[in-house]
């Protein structure tokens, strides 16, 4: 896909890359891409900083204007009602939207585009902005988020379903689940940086100093640290060895005090996400202790390609979309099995085996992904095009549409 101008609804840009970063930067490369800052998947809390600090950063990047942040990619940051479920703030959204756009849209030089979401409250705007095509890419179970209302959030996400022409889902769950509300719906798992990954590999990358004088061995996770990460498990690993420092590096969102109380457990603030694969290079193993629930069994985690491309042993609980990658990785089902697999980790990792992880994840790259998605999203728009000449030229004219 070449030329193409994208709009994308989906999380702010300044966060904590995810795939949403990851995908849209891909895109970039080859098209022209501007960014609308998180729409708003909930009503914020007046009285959660967080919430206010959030009010106060959009205010101070909107009143910015659009920000070139590569060559093809500007992120913008729009003033809405932060009511998603409300039809009257809808209303009031869709026109100030559609107005900002046309003006961004002529100062950028887009005139025909593609319509990109992330998020699941933004079928009011599909089908009205004027795009070509449109597209959700559905990253995760937003019902499942407690902190989002369930039964209006999976209402709204059935609804941008059957309202866009092509949805995608980074898990083989999140499709099965979306195909009933839309017969285009695709598997699009993610990808890795495995440029940047690998150089965990790299005799000159440096181990940073907050791990590199730990005691070995390093059991490490990077990732906010929120109520999906079982504490428990760590608290069981850090009692049961206190020979390993445990390594827990992001944001602190949940109650940590469980695993505190653990002198070899070392909690690091968020890093750059570039400065990761020196972190992984300090680490001896890489784990993912996700609590496994009805939201957790949807997740498909990005750090286990990037530990695998940093050429790290792995052990996970057992997430679905984990055991796609069983043969590079370790999967527990408790504590005592998690607790064993970081000890055959450890007893049998070699250069060898890091080198040959590695090299399985250089066909994982998002810009492989990327066009893998790119190549059924053009289908469609074809397809689209040739159905809406269709109908203008006559009901009698004969169109052959084939659907690949």
């Amino acid at each position: 896909m070449n030329g193409e101008n994208i709009i994308c609804f989906a999380k702010d840009w300044f966060e904590h890359p995810t795939s949403n970063n990851h995908v849209m930067m891909a895109l970039a490369k080859r098209n022209r891409v501007l960014w609308i800052n998180s729409l708003s998947t909930r009503t914020p809390k007046l009285g959660s900083k967080r919430d206010i600090g959030k009010i106060f950063k959009k205010l101070a990047r909107f009143f910015k204007g659009p920000q070139r942040v590569s060559e093809n990619l500007w992120v913008y940051t729009p003033i809405v009602l932060p009511f998603p479920h409300s039809r009257f703030a809808a209303a009031i959204n869709e026109r100030l939207l559609k107005m900002t756009l046309r003006v961004l849209r002529r100062r950028l030089g887009m005139k025909e585009f593609q319509l990109w979401t992330f998020l699941p409250s933004t079928s009011p705007y599909v089908g009205k902005m004027g795009e070509s095509v449109s597209i959700y890419y559905c990253v995760d179970d937003w019902s499942k988020f407690a902190y989002l209302d369930r039964r209006k959030t999976e209402e709204a996400e059935q609804k941008l379903c059957r309202a866009v022409d092509v949805v995608f889902g980074v898990g083989q769950s999140l499709v099965e689940q979306r195909l009933a509300w839309n017969p285009e719906t695709h598997l699009a798992r993610h990808g890795v940086d495995h440029e940047l990954f690998s150089r965990a590999l790299d005799e000159k990358t440096e181990i940073p100093a907050e791990i590199g004088s730990l005691p070995k061995p390093v059991i490490g996770m990077y990732g906010t640290l929120e109520s999906w990460i079982d504490l428990q498990l760590i608290s069981y690993l850090a009692e049961r060895h206190p020979d390993w420092s445990i390594v827990l590096i992001g944001k602190k969102l949940a109650d940590l005090s469980i695993i505190q109380k653990h002198p070899n457990v070392h909690i690091i603030g968020s890093q750059p996400h570039d400065t990761l694969p020196n972190f992984c290079k300090g680490f001896s193993v890489g784990i993912i202790p996700y609590v496994i629930d009805a939201r957790l069994k949807t997740v498909n985690p990005i750090k286990l390609r990037e530990y695998l491309s940093a050429g790290l042993p792995v052990v996970s609980t057992d997430l679905p979309e984990v055991r796609v990658y069983c043969q590079y990785c370790e999967i527990a089902g408790d504590f005592a099995a998690f607790e064993a697999a970081i000890e055959k980790a450890l007893a049998t990792d070699s250069a060898v085996l890091h080198q040959q992880r590695s090299h399985a994840m250089r066909g994982e790259t998002w810009e492989r992904k990327v066009a893998a998605v790119c190549e059924q999203v053009m289908r469609v728009k074809q397809n689209k095009t040739r159905m809406i000449r269709a109908h203008s030229e006559g009901p009698c004219k004969k169109v052959d549409v084939t659907y690949a």
